[in-house]
């Protein structure tokens, strides 16, 4: 069930919080004497998520102030603007008649705290999971609330893709929500009994304070891999805000992937007790992970751990990362209390059968003829996981689609060019998000990458939908199709406008055209 039009997921029930408490407590001046009888419902970034209520929370932003939208907001029913010095002389010079709050320091450090207290959410008492790294953290947070279920558990979760509370869904606009939304979905989750959350952390909400106001009970790391290095300026910065989760101010336990130098260096430096977990005997750690069986359908596993633990499962996604993610969600769950022995018991046979939108989602039906995945994966280590598993059991040749993002991190597009060009056959170079830039100019730093690996076939069609159907044309019986970058996604961003685009719509009818879908 989707909530419509709302952008975010809210308390049904909220209890209101007197103004004067919260001016009082985060120090908060009331100049017009906003607090002196009102009360906040709920708290909201956006003026256009306003409810009656709301304490509407004006920052400023790279092109606006949100300050700007306070007679937006006050038409929706906000009983106050929370904002900085700046905001407030704004919302006085526009002649807005919504009472204001006025924070001497950035309103951003005070929203998780101030959003907890106006939800209620501290004394929440599910069990909260948090997962971070570059790549597979969305499978994690699907495969956590799926092995929530199996323990006979409520879940609820927080990804890239959507926010979900029972059958409730809404889709996502961030990996990680703003403090403010992050707190209401928490509310929602606690009337609805929630007994165990799901949060994919983005490196953005650690430094952006979005996490503010929660303590996770158990948080993961499993990769690192350039990325966002247009916001990082380096890997090391990008590497501190992820470790910066491994901290007693944030979380309780943690779960590592020590394959990897960064792995073993967060286990190393973590400031809370860590748990480890290696695919390969040779590398030191608490558990271990052995793949036993592959193939495009799926991929089996042992997981062994202390004192004789053991798992032994399969999920019907291929590749051995999503092995590796299955094993963290269990190390996860044992770690917050949790017994695997319990979540086995809720399983048939050690199938976890989760669906993860757009992640390596088949398109086809799995029987004759090429088969086609959609993933979102859009960064040269998600490429080569994917290929590298591909390579693994792919029946014939592997024929692969991908764009890269306008306006975002430039320098790791001849690489992304370069290792799919080095683990596919095919290679199409397609639009993704251009954004502001021009689409040509992205291509041309792919093309160039996959043309210097001297091995796939490169072809450069701009249009997704036409090589959509060019990849499909290409294909014999026995090859695979993937097609990289959008997955989950329902549009194109293109010089400042979102086109409607759903590469799942867009591949199915493409399919169905080619006579491979009914």
């Amino acid at each position: 069930m989707s909530t419509g039009d709302a952008l975010s997921i809210r308390p049904k029930h909220p209890v209101p919080v007197p103004l004067a408490a919260l001016a009082e407590r985060f120090g908060l001046a009331a100049p017009d004497g906003a607090a002196s009888a009102a009360s906040a419902t709920g708290v909201s970034l956006d003026s256009r998520d306003v409810r009656r209520g709301d304490l509407y929370v004006g920052m400023p932003g790279a092109r606006r102030h949100g300050a700007d939208f306070a007679a937006q907001a006050a038409e929706r029913g906000a009983v106050a603007i929370l904002t900085d010095a700046a905001g407030a002389e704004l919302v006085r010079e526009a002649g807005a008649t919504l009472p204001v709050l006025v924070s001497a320091e950035h309103p951003r450090r005070l929203l998780g705290e101030l959003s907890a207290t106006v939800y209620g959410t501290a004394d929440f008492d599910a069990k909260i999971l948090g997962i971070t790294g570059t790549n597979g953290k969305t499978s994690v947070v699907y495969l956590i609330a799926e092995l929530l279920r199996a323990a006979g558990l409520t879940p609820g979760l927080s990804s890239t893709a959507e926010r979900r509370v029972g059958d409730e869904v809404i889709p996502a606009n961030l990996t990680s929500p703003e403090a403010s939304e992050l707190h209401g979905l928490l509310a929602r989750m606690a009337e609805e009994h929630v007994e165990g959350v799901a949060i994919e952390v983005s490196a953005q909400a650690v430094v952006r304070h979005r996490l503010d106001g929660v303590h996770f009970d158990v948080v993961a790391f499993n990769n690192f891999s350039q990325d966002h290095l247009d916001e990082f300026g380096d890997l090391e910065s990008y590497f501190a805000a992820k470790a910066a989760l491994f901290t007693p101010e944030r979380a309780a336990r943690g779960v590592v992937v020590v394959d990897s130098p960064y792995g073993q260096r967060i286990a190393r430096e973590s400031r809370i007790p860590v748990t480890t977990l290696a695919t390969e005997y040779g590398q030191e750690a608490d558990w271990y992970l052995a793949v036993t069986r592959q193939s495009l359908d799926g991929v089996s596993f042992v997981l062994q751990g202390p004192e004789g633990a053991m798992f032994r499962g399969s999920v019907p996604v291929f590749g051995r990362f999503m092995a590796e993610n299955a094993a963290l969600a269990l190390i996860m769950l044992h770690e917050a209390g949790i017994p695997i022995a319990r979540v086995e018991a809720g399983l048939e046979g050690g199938r976890i059968p989760v669906f993860i939108p757009g992640r390596l989602e088949e398109m086809t039906t799995g029987g004759a003829g090429p088969r086609f995945f959609v993933d979102y994966g859009h960064t040269p280590g998600a490429f080569e996981a994917m290929l590298d598993a591909l390579g693994e059991v792919a029946p014939g040749r592997i024929i692969f689609l991908f764009g890269a993002d306008g306006d975002r991190d430039t320098s790791k597009r001849e690489e992304m060019g370069r290792i799919a060009a080095a683990g596919a056959d095919t290679v199409i170079v397609c639009d993704y998000h251009p954004r502001s830039e021009p689409p040509e100019a992205i291509r041309a730093q792919l093309l160039a990458g996959a043309r210097s690996a001297n091995r796939a076939t490169v072809i450069e069609e701009g249009d997704p939908r036409a090589a959509v159907r060019l990849a499909i044309s290409m294909a014999g019986p026995d090859d695979v199709i993937l097609y990289a970058g959008p997955g989950h996604e329902d549009h194109q961003e293109v010089a400042g406008q979102f086109l409607p685009y759903s590469a799942r719509d867009e591949v199915r009818g493409a399919l169905r055209e080619a006579g491979l879908l009914p």
